[in-house]
């Protein structure tokens, strides 16, 4: 048990899938894991074990922003001795280059946030996944012909801004989408050496307002979920724990 999870030792699987929302995690579980078995609900943010295709699997929700994936994935990894977390989420595309339900592999984080500095002495404004799981995301990805754009995203700290502009971080570094968790994820596994990868359908398209209404997100995002249990089976077999 950690302050804020309240999973008993044993009970979170070795690789973890992370999306925002606690009620996505549990659809997950209803849905795509076996035996699956309710773990940790303090603060109603809600974390199940199960199996995937007979490979142990927890699902649990990391909040809104930085600060909070922060708390959970950094206890996950050092109170519960995960070794893989996959945020699975949902971005706003900078770009109409990009359309509703395209499929991203992050391959860098960049953000204003002052997460990485203030907790580990990290000075760099970008993040990059840690170890294996990006690679193992790719290929397992290649491998049933499923399509998946490798790009740079921003890491964003604000959700509304009064200038409606593109931020100039995410300009200079060429990111096509924003989203607000993977900054500090990749920087937790970096200073525990643990793996972190990000996964990320677009839900709406910034220039043309596009987007995916509430009522279609479940059945829209099960193409970024079933990568994501894929990738960890992958995992399993590439890796020993």
């Amino acid at each position: 048990m950690s302050i804020h999870i309240s999973a008993k030792p044993g009970e979170i699987a070795p690789v973890v899938l992370m999306p925002g929302d606690p009620l996505r995690a549990k659809y997950i579980a209803e849905n795509m894991l076996d035996n699956f078995i309710l773990v940790s609900s303090t603060r109603n943010i809600l974390f199940y074990t199960g199996n995937y295709k007979g490979i142990p699997v927890t699902v649990g929700a990391s909040g809104m922003g930085c600060p909070s994936i922060g708390i959970y994935s950094f206890e996950l990894y050092q109170d519960y001795g995960v070794e893989a977390i996959i945020r699975i989420g949902t971005a706003g595309a900078y770009s109409t280059q990009l359309n509703l339900y395209d499929l991203i592999n992050v391959a860098s984080a960049y953000s204003e946030s002052s997460y990485a500095s203030a907790a580990f002495g990290f000075s760099e404004n970008c993040m990059t996944p840690q170890g294996k799981a990006f690679d193992i995301i790719n290929d397992t990805a290649l491998a049933s012909d499923r399509a998946l754009v490798k790009a740079h995203i921003h890491s964003s700290d604000v959700f509304y801004r009064k200038d409606h502009n593109t931020p100039a971080i995410a300009v200079e570094n060429n990111c096509v989408a924003v989203e607000m968790e993977a900054f500090a994820l990749f920087a937790n596994a970096r200073y525990l050496n643990k793996m972190a990868a990000c996964l990320l359908t677009i839900s709406d398209v910034i220039p043309t307002k596009a987007f995916i209404s509430a009522d279609q997100r479940e059945r829209s995002l099960a193409p970024m979920i079933d990568l994501a249990l894929d990738s960890v089976v992958s995992i399993h077999q590439k890796i020993a724990f």
